[in-house]
């Protein structure tokens, strides 16, 4: 991918939002700073896992950056609840995790983890896993505004239809009424 390419794909994610959860401040902060190297503005970050509901709540992220392992409140259970609360939204979760065996990797993807990085960090395969999920979570939303004019459309044209129905009925009893009429009516 040529860096012209790269550019002019990023600026259209770069005001997306992303929250990023990891208990060690280290980790938010290598994160943070990448993504700002990018040019990414709507950066939200929290090390108590705790917290995730709320930030998400008032930030509405379009990406979580989620560590497994951490203290209070595991990524299993931030994923869990995450998942119940926003069943009908598709967020991207990307899980951070150092722990590579299969058994967490299912496990986190049963959860609902979208994606996986592992730990140390490569730079370029955490921007472009962000970026493409950044670009499915604007598809669809994209997709979402489509299906909402879609079903506003068919309501307003039923709606038409509805009204047009009532008007042919009571033309067509009008009509009964006169031709009963002329019926009626010797010549």
């Amino acid at each position: 991918m040529n860096t012209t390419q790269w550019q002019s794909d990023l600026a259209t994610y770069v005001k997306m939002r992303i929250l990023i959860v990891d208990d060690e401040p280290a980790n938010v902060a290598l994160l943070e700073d990448m993504l700002n190297d990018q040019g990414y503005i709507n950066l939200k970050s929290t090390t108590d896992s705790r917290r995730v509901s709320e930030f998400c709540r008032e930030f509405d992220p379009d990406l979580i950056l989620l560590d497994l392992c951490m203290p209070h409140v595991d990524g299993f259970a931030v994923l869990e609840s995450l998942r119940a609360e926003r069943s009908e939204v598709y967020l991207p979760i990307i899980v951070l995790t150092a722990d590579v065996n299969e058994e967490s990797k299912r496990r986190a993807l049963h959860c609902g983890a979208t994606d996986f990085l592992h730990k140390p960090f490569d730079h370029i395969e955490v921007l472009l896993r962000i970026r493409n999920l950044l670009e499915t979570r604007r598809i669809h939303q994209l997709l979402d505004t489509r299906r909402a004019a879609l079903e506003e459309a068919v309501h307003a044209r039923t709606s038409e239809l509805h009204d047009v129905k009532g008007a042919f009925v009571e033309c067509a009893k009008q009509f009964h009424q006169v031709l009963e009429k002329a019926k009626s009516t010797p010549e």
